[in-house]
């Protein structure tokens, strides 16, 4: 058991790191096509090396600490904003059981899923505060503010978002939700549709992704909260922010969007064609991937085509439209589950 939970957890890293590589290559290139552009297509075939010379770049290039600094928190800001982003791929159903192994394809199965992705992913927003204040520097102190008002005031909206899934579920935990999903998809469409796009909004705000990117803006704040930071503590930063990227996408898909749930999932024996069977719940993790695949495209997209936002504006969308939207929903969503749905 133990050397199962051991393997399962490599496994969850390993599809973070490369998961955070090549999802900045799918940006560069999806961006080079929507602006008319090639992309990189120098470092192996099809640029597919590109990330690969990326990070060799920079693992050599000089780490610079600024002599005024806080030492040990500017050390450790870069971890506290990456780690995060892997610990909470932990709690989510990437399949089903197949039986045949008798494995699971997921790492942990909790009751309480959602406060802990809540309470894993409200950690992260103290790298970039700490960041900021140890760096010693105005321009990079002004971004780890606007990073605390800005994920604070969107993760209200968050939260509330997560309620809809779990009103209607009847539950916290992930793998009921997904298995209600599956039952119920047309209903569930229905109901949580204005869930789904607050949630959208609300996480693209949360990792700081254009057009909420105010707190790295480089127009005002050089580079915002990561100015002093060079080599591989950058690195690490912008490993966070993609790694976060692949988790809230496959939060998204988790809660709105079934999950691993698909055509032929549940199904014991699957025959292509007559010449081979397999156990259908292989095909959750397919659905899963192709799904997150989907989700990243639709926020690079996002990023390509609208301006960032003013910060008084950025901030009055927050609390002004977004929040109570967001309550209105929750309460939408009791109504429609208690009088019309309640035994679904």
């Amino acid at each position: 058991m133990i050397l199962e939970w051991v393997l399962k957890s490599v496994v969850i890293i390993l599809f973070g790191l490369t998961g955070f590589a090549y999802t900045t290559y799918y940006e560069r290139r999806f961006l080079a096509r929507i602006q008319v552009r090639i992309g990189p297509n120098r470092a192996g075939p099809w640029g597919l090396l590109q990330p690969v010379a990326d990070g060799i770049k920079l693992i050599f290039k000089e780490e610079l600490v600024p002599d005024n600094a806080y030492k040990l928190a500017f050390m450790l800001s870069p971890v506290i904003t990456m780690v995060p982003a892997i610990v909470v791929m932990g709690v989510l159903p990437w399949g089903g059981t197949i039986e045949a192994l008798n494995l699971d394809l997921s790492l942990a199965n909790i009751n309480v899923g959602i406060l802990y992705i809540l309470s894993v992913t409200s950690i992260s927003v103290y790298g970039l505060v700490l960041a900021g204040w140890s760096s010693n520097n105005k321009y990079a102190m002004l971004g780890g503010l606007r990073s605390t008002a800005q994920m604070i005031s969107y993760e209200l909206s968050l939260g509330l978002a997560f309620l809809g899934p779990v009103i209607m579920a009847g539950s916290m935990n992930m793998f009921d939700i997904v298995k209600f999903q599956h039952a119920h998809p047309l209903t569930w469409a229905a109901v949580q549709f204005l869930g789904a796009v607050i949630f959208f909004i609300a996480m693209v705000a949360e990792i700081n992704r254009a057009p909420f990117d105010m707190p790295e803006a480089e127009q005002e704040l050089v580079a915002g909260y990561h100015t002093e930071y060079s080599g591989m503590k950058f690195a690490l930063f912008f490993m966070g922010e993609y790694v976060k990227m692949v988790a809230v996408a496959a939060i998204f898909i988790t809660l709105f969007w079934g999950g691993f749930a698909g055509p032929g999932v549940g199904i014991n024996e699957i025959s292509v064609f007559g010449w081979f069977t397999f156990d259908g719940d292989w095909l959750g993790p397919l659905y899963y991937f192709l799904k997150i695949f989907i989700v990243l495209g639709i926020m690079i997209w996002v990023r390509a085509t609208l301006p960032r936002f003013r910060y008084d504006r950025l901030m009055a969308f927050g609390w002004k439209v977004l929040l109570p939207l967001a309550l209105f929903n929750v309460f939408l969503v009791a109504v429609l589950t208690f009088y019309f749905f309640p035994a679904v």
